[in-house]
């Protein structure tokens, strides 16, 4: 199966605002950086599967002719406290221990990376059970590069290794 991950476009969040799932808006004029992207995928009918969160159905809705499939585990890692605060802004006491160890240590009343790579891991599995051939998926970069650790067997520690910026499209093959 062909997966297109495409991340959505950029937000209308400042610099150095925390968001993760907060329902953000994107950056107008959208459209030709859409078109932009539509170019990119096969011309032919593919499955649109996206995030819930505006600034992926958004794209997720042009980029498809039918209705398309929203699945929450597609969502962004939830930062919990964190949400929509400037990073810092955040209490050390808190921000320290995550950024030593971002992968098992849990934003308080959110999540882990693990946590998130988990529930990726959920959808991977589902999505390998259908039978499409060509699938396009809009979401956020945590879930990208979850979908890359586990495309290429690589420690989450080391997901920061894949840059993924604002509508970037990356093919994979499931």
């Amino acid at each position: 199966m062909e997966v297109y991950l495409i991340r959505h476009t950029e937000t209308v969040c400042e610099k150095g605002i925390c968001y993760g799932q907060a329902d953000v808006a994107i950056q107008e004029p959208f459209e030709h950086l859409f078109q932009e992207i539509k170019d990119q995928l096969p011309s032919e009918e593919m499955k649109v599967i996206s995030s819930p969160l505006k600034r992926c159905t958004v794209l997720a809705d042009f980029l498809s002719n039918e209705k398309i499939e929203k699945d929450k585990r597609l969502m962004e890692m939830d930062f919990g406290n964190w949400e929509l605060k400037n990073w810092n802004d955040i209490p050390q006491e808190e921000l320290n221990p995550w950024m030593k160890d971002f992968v098992s240590v849990q934003v308080p009343n959110g999540e882990s990376f693990e946590m998130l790579y988990e529930r990726t891991l959920s959808f991977i599995e589902d999505l390998k059970k259908q039978q499409h051939k060509k699938v396009a998926i809009v979401t956020h970069a945590g879930v990208i590069r979850s979908f890359l650790c586990y495309q290429q067997n690589l420690p989450l520690k080391e997901a920061f290794q894949n840059k993924v910026t604002f509508g970037q499209i990356i093919k994979i093959i499931l």
